[in-house]
């Protein structure tokens, strides 16, 4: 993921046509028919297995990602993706146990590893993220499926296409990723 264009390349897993992208792209169809692996030369970006930043999503820093897809159980191909903007400063997400911001609430200025164990707080249904870039696991200790936070609120999760999942670890997206 870099410059914008499309030829053959043939290193390693990496074969057939390649996209290349330094900013989001919504849908890669128009591109190219699928996307089995990817090389992240510089940054951080978030892909997705659907069109339009929907699906599961997968963090990805640089490096080379020959089998990821089939390791994180993608069931078909990175259809859109997502860069992530280096952020300097300090980090501030609010979490709230209910939809709407409501139930307890406890705001975060780093990594909390089980909300569980930290606050008591059995749930995460909503968030306000004022400052930096976050991304929210579905079970302690940062495992399990993913959801890439920006600035901005999130009043329900379940609005977001995230119906039934329970968000138990958050984490700063560090300048240190880059």
């Amino acid at each position: 993921m870099g410059r914008h264009g499309t030829q053959d390349l043939e290193k390693m897993n990496f074969q057939g046509r390649h996209y290349e992208c330094m900013s989001d792209c919504s849908d890669m169809s128009s591109y190219m028919s699928r996307c089995q692996s990817c090389r992240v030369e510089s940054g951080c970006f978030m892909v997705y297995d659907r069109p339009n930043y929907m699906g599961n999503q997968y963090f990805m820093k640089r490096g080379e990602y020959a089998d990821y897809m089939s390791m994180m159980g993608m069931r078909d191909s990175i259809r859109s993706c997502r860069m992530i903007p280096m952020h300097r400063g300090q980090f501030r997400m609010k979490i709230y146990e209910r939809e709407n911001f409501g139930g307890q609430s406890y705001e975060l200025m780093d990594d909390c590893d089980n909300i569980m164990d930290r606050y008591r707080m059995n749930d995460c249904q909503s968030c306000n993220v004022m400052d930096g870039h976050w991304l929210m696991y579905e079970q302690p200790h940062y495992r399990g499926r993913m959801m890439y936070m920006r600035p901005g609120e999130y009043r329900s999760f379940r609005d977001m296409g995230m119906s039934g999942m329970r968000w138990m670890s958050m984490r700063r997206i560090m300048d240190s990723c880059y």
